[in-house]
């Protein structure tokens, strides 16, 4: 095949074309994360998150500065768990797992965000999967209200 002046500026062009595409794919989504930095469970998640594709910002702050900035950003006290993240303008609280996050981020309801209250065992960064132990990841509405978005049986 002979490299013509034709198929030189059809194959430039397509290059152009698609090269904002190559960029937007590569794209993480990015999560800032509020943490204790002596704990090790929210340490754990992030590094899942970085596993699964997210790009991932951290903060400082503990005790009541952290309690408060939960509430003030909408999330329950019933709903509340160790560490508070912020993607895309939604709030992810405790040990959400990655998929769930995504679907939030493509569904893109008209909610506050994502809780795993407490910490049970066997979510993203709280021990083995395989020993799992039953897990509800709630969505969050603007009112407070909550309901099921995923449920994670026991393994």
């Amino acid at each position: 095949m002979t490299l013509t002046r034709r198929r030189l500026l059809a194959c430039s062009a397509s290059s152009f074309v698609a090269a904002p595409f190559a960029v937007w794919a590569e794209e993480k989504p990015t999560i800032h994360v509020m943490k204790d930095p002596n704990c090790g469970c929210c340490s754990a998640w992030i590094d899942i998150l970085e596993k699964n594709g997210f790009a991932v910002t951290t903060e400082r702050s503990f005790g009541t500065l952290l309690i408060r900035h939960k509430l003030d950003s909408g999330i329950p006290q019933n709903m509340t768990s160790c560490h508070t993240g912020e993607i895309e303008g939604y709030m992810i609280e405790g040990h959400v797992p990655p998929a769930d996050i995504r679907k939030l981020l493509a569904e893109r309801p008209d909610a506050i965000g994502l809780a795993v209250p407490g910490m049970p065992y066997g979510s993203p960064g709280m021990g083995s999967e395989d020993e799992r132990e039953a897990y509800e990841v709630f969505l969050i509405f603007r009112d407070g209200s909550t309901k099921v978005f995923s449920h994670y049986d026991a393994a």
